[in-house]
């Protein structure tokens, strides 16, 4: 599969990147567990069908030391009991801001309760912004069409 667009190669699209991809420092920075990162990241790409990212974050937590077996699960994480509750909350939290569409209303209140439980404020903002931010990224990705299984760990910094 060839991608519609070279995004990196082409003007406006390397610009916006190089715009868009430092949005991951703060949240990288937050205190939010790297595991639940990847996770969340990992969950909304497999809701949106990004084979570029799926690819990436399944590698990237592999590299952090996450299990195959949870990375295996992410996608039955109500039906696994590999996941704390935190990050079960977390999960939820990314389906929901990730099909936003489906729910008139967005997300509801009780999914926000029980990430609030687990999460404070800033680590809130963070799960809040990393789901934004692979939203947007699975976006760029699934419209032009980018290849996956070449990604290798760390690759983006």
């Amino acid at each position: 599969m060839d991608a519609r667009l070279n995004f990196h190669g082409n003007p406006v699209g390397a610009a916006f990147l190089k715009h868009i991809v430092p949005a991951a420092r703060p949240i990288k920075e937050s205190g939010l567990p790297a595991p639940t990162l990847e996770l969340v990241a990992l969950r909304a790409s497999q809701i949106n069908g990004c084979g570029f990212c799926i690819d990436m974050h399944t590698k990237d937590a592999t590299a952090a030391g996450e299990s195959p077996a949870r990375l295996h699960l992410v996608a039955a994480w109500r039906e696994a009991t590999a996941f704390t509750d935190a990050e079960r909350a977390a999960l939820e939290l990314a389906e929901e801001g990730t099909r936003i569409s489906d729910a008139a209303g967005g997300v509801p209140d009780d999914v926000w309760a029980n990430a609030a439980k687990h999460y404070d404020e800033i680590q809130l903002a963070a799960l809040v912004s990393v789901i934004a931010l692979i939203n947007a990224l699975n976006r760029l990705n699934v419209i032009t069409q980018q290849p996956a299984g070449d990604y290798q760990p760390g690759q983006f910094g």
